[in-house]
């Protein structure tokens, strides 16, 4: 009789759409940093209606694949929760390759039962443009002294996370913010804290910045300050949403 595979003590949720390019980069390594943890862990990608080759790329890499058909950020990261099985939740976005260190760093937080949530310095693969550097630092000053977690590297206690009810899906972006806030409110009520990371910082892709121009990202914000409610739109949030060139591809973007 084969034994009973081990309950996953870390479950690692990647929402996915249209990641076809971007996940033979991470999940590669996902899949090795959690291998030299030593601890029993699964790899959950969520599909988020993609059109390309993301679901069987997910498999042949050894994830367990969720599909949510409604493009909403938060949805895809409350339903690979959902499906995932592990005590321990990191969230982590497809164009994000954390370390072994930073696994490790972020287990050893949530092992010692004063933390219940936190996040990661940002440090960008590549990013030349100055202003562009200069508004990391910027945020990485902001996350440090507001606890605030950067959408592309959560974690968190499962205890936590139910009990508060997961992501808002009331927003197209914004829900980790949100859920921040929400998550200290149940913290200060239970004794436990937020805590972001200084070092090691978290890896990810500056795409955003290379997709779309300064003028664009300063437009967003903007309107983001004067009217917060426009999180609730899908189409003022199509930043998040939208992938320029992408059409030439023949990938849908909507």
């Amino acid at each position: 009789m084969r034994a009973a595979p081990a309950v996953p003590d870390v479950s690692v949720i990647v929402p996915a759409w249209n990641e076809a390019d971007e996940l033979p980069k991470t999940l590669p390594l996902l899949q090795r940093a959690l291998g030299e943890l030593g601890r029993a862990a699964e790899m959950v990608l969520v599909d988020n209606a993609s059109t390309d080759g993301t679901a069987e790329i997910a498999r042949t890499h050894g994830a367990q694949v969720v599909r949510e058909p409604e493009r909403r950020i938060a949805r895809a990261r409350n339903a690979g929760a959902a499906a995932s099985r592990g005590r321990f939740l990191i969230f982590v976005e497809a164009d994000t390759r954390p370390s072994t260190e930073l696994l490790r760093a972020s287990l050893s937080l949530l092992d010692s039962g004063t933390v219940c949530w936190g996040g990661a310095q940002v440090a960008f693969e590549t990013l030349d443009r100055i202003l562009y550097r200069w508004g990391t630092t910027f945020w990485n000053a902001i996350a440090l002294r507001l606890n605030l977690a950067a959408g592309c590297y959560v974690f968190a206690t499962r205890v936590a996370f139910d009990a508060t009810g997961g992501f808002s899906e009331r927003v197209y972006a914004g829900e980790e913010i949100l859920f921040s806030l929400r998550m200290h409110r149940w913290g200060r009520r239970h004794g436990q804290r937020f805590r972001v990371l200084r070092e090691p910082p978290v890896r990810t892709s500056a795409r955003k910045a290379e997709r779309f121009s300064l003028w664009q990202h300063l437009g967003l914000l903007a309107l983001l300050a004067l009217f917060p409610f426009a999180l609730r739109s899908r189409r003022l949030c199509g930043f998040w949403y939208r992938r320029p060139g992408a059409e030439s591809k023949g990938v849908r973007t909507r």
